[in-house]
């Protein structure tokens, strides 16, 4: 599966929506910071956080990007997360680079944070004014 080229330019979009589903079945969306490599997408999460905790138990996602310029136009990527550590911070650091931001700030002594890569199931890529 991969994102058609129409909606490729949104993997460079400011923030997305990332939906995970919570201990009680709900879902739970997020507006997240994230970074694209090709067809692949990746978020810097600390592990303090109740997304964290959401996806050590149901790793499905769905990440939403709007295109801010026509929100009629949006790329959804839907799949399982890949969690991996970031204990020296390296991938925070390059998150930290595309906005202007140290994430270590975000966080408290002795928190760490993890690599959280979405392995998509399913793209949706719809533009509703085309």
């Amino acid at each position: 599966m991969s994102i058609p080229d129409s909606h490729r330019d949104l993997l460079s979009s400011p923030v997305a929506t990332l939906a995970t589903i919570g201990p009680n079945g709900a879902p739970q969306q997020t507006v997240i910071w994230f970074l694209s490599d090709g067809d692949s997408v990746s978020i810097s999460l600390n592990t303090d956080r109740q997304k964290v905790k959401n996806l050590r138990q149901r790793p499905q996602v769905s990440l939403l990007i709007v295109d801010f310029a026509n929100p009629q136009r949006y790329l959804e990527i839907r799949g399982n997360t890949e969690i991996s550590p970031d204990d020296d911070y390296a991938f925070a650091r390059r998150v930290g680079q595309k906005y202007g931001a140290d994430l270590k700030a975000y966080d408290r002594p002795g928190d760490t944070r993890v690599v959280v890569r979405i392995v998509e199931t399913k793209v949706n890529a719809v533009d509703m004014g085309a």
